[in-house]
């Protein structure tokens, strides 16, 4: 199982960003994620950085660590420009980057523009449109669609990406049109949980739904003949009913990781600690786990 983290981009890269993303390439994680909002939920008063710079910057000063959003969406992305900078940021990386990806929610972002929040159906129709167009401008040398959302008129992504034929898509998704364009487009699913029983739900009624999640992936893949084993499964921890249990010890941890690695799941992605915000966690615990936990996930034996 690969272990990853997530980096928030509030702290000023001069004043402490730069060094939490060499620390997360020393600890030997898989891969750094930061969140691609332009503010997010309890830190809408404070710092909040561009994750794209962020990762640009973090390219520059990291060597083997894999850089990433979770997620990219529609809310306030259009795949035209979108596309010229993942092309560049997967150079600047040298091939380290993968494109979390999907269909955006109802947040801050999703009316920073002026727009009216769209409805849960209207941000599905829109991703349907914005992942597929996406993919072509990443892998086709000209690209032209005029969509019900989205256009583009002769767009070059020249040369292409550094990956072949292109960067890794990362698809979160949970419900049935989600899982058809992950399945179609993804080199790897992501999920959160079951958002409805984040307040009431117990471990046990977190991991059946990730089940039920599961399934609807492989039923996905099975529509259009592709194994999903072919997929990376990634779990993004703080949003089940555990919360933030996992990070409390190592013993913890490697509990929590080894029966989600029993349901299927081949990455955790666990966020790196912030104080006094709802990331807050030991930062020794959470760097043991980094380097101890690996090892411990490989011969461990757990009972789900």
């Amino acid at each position: 199982m690969r272990l990853s983290t997530v980096i928030l981009p509030v702290r000023p890269w001069h004043s402490g960003g730069r060094d939490e993303w060499l620390r997360a390439e020393e600890l030997g994680f898989h891969t750094a994620y930061t969140y691609d909002h332009l503010t997010w939920r309890t830190f809408r008063d404070g710092p909040w950085y561009g994750a794209l710079p962020t990762l640009a910057a973090a390219a520059g000063v990291t060597a083997r660590l894999r850089l990433g959003t979770l997620v990219t969406s529609p809310n306030f992305r259009h795949p035209v420009p979108l596309a010229k900078e993942l092309m560049s940021l997967d150079d600047l990386s040298g091939g380290r980057f993968t494109l979390g990806v999907g269909a955006g929610g109802k947040g801050f972002d999703a009316v920073a523009l002026g727009q009216t929040a769209w409805t849960p159906r209207e941000r599905a129709d829109r991703f349907e449109e914005f992942l597929p167009l996406l993919d072509r401008l990443l892998t086709e040398e000209a690209v032209s669609q005029d969509g019900t959302y989205y256009t583009a008129v002769e767009a070059r992504t020249l040369p292409g990406c550094v990956q072949r034929p292109r960067l890794p898509f990362a698809v979160a998704a949970t419900g049935p049109r989600g899982m058809r364009l992950a399945a179609r487009h993804g080199q790897a699913w992501v999920t959160t949980g079951d958002p409805a029983i984040f307040e009431t739900g117990t471990p046990e009624d977190s991991r059946e739904a990730l089940r039920r999640q599961l399934d609807g992936l492989g039923k996905a893949c099975a529509e259009i003949g592709r194994d999903t084993d072919e997929l990376e499964k990634v779990l993004l921890t703080g949003f089940t009913p555990d919360r933030g249990a996992p990070l409390e010890s190592l013993d913890a941890f490697v509990d929590f990781a080894g029966r989600h690695s029993e349901l299927g799941f081949t990455e955790i992605v666990v966020h790196a600690p912030i104080p006094d915000s709802e990331f807050a966690a030991d930062r020794a615990v959470f760097e043991r786990i980094a380097t101890e936990a690996p090892a411990q996930l490989a011969t461990a034996r757990v009972t789900v």
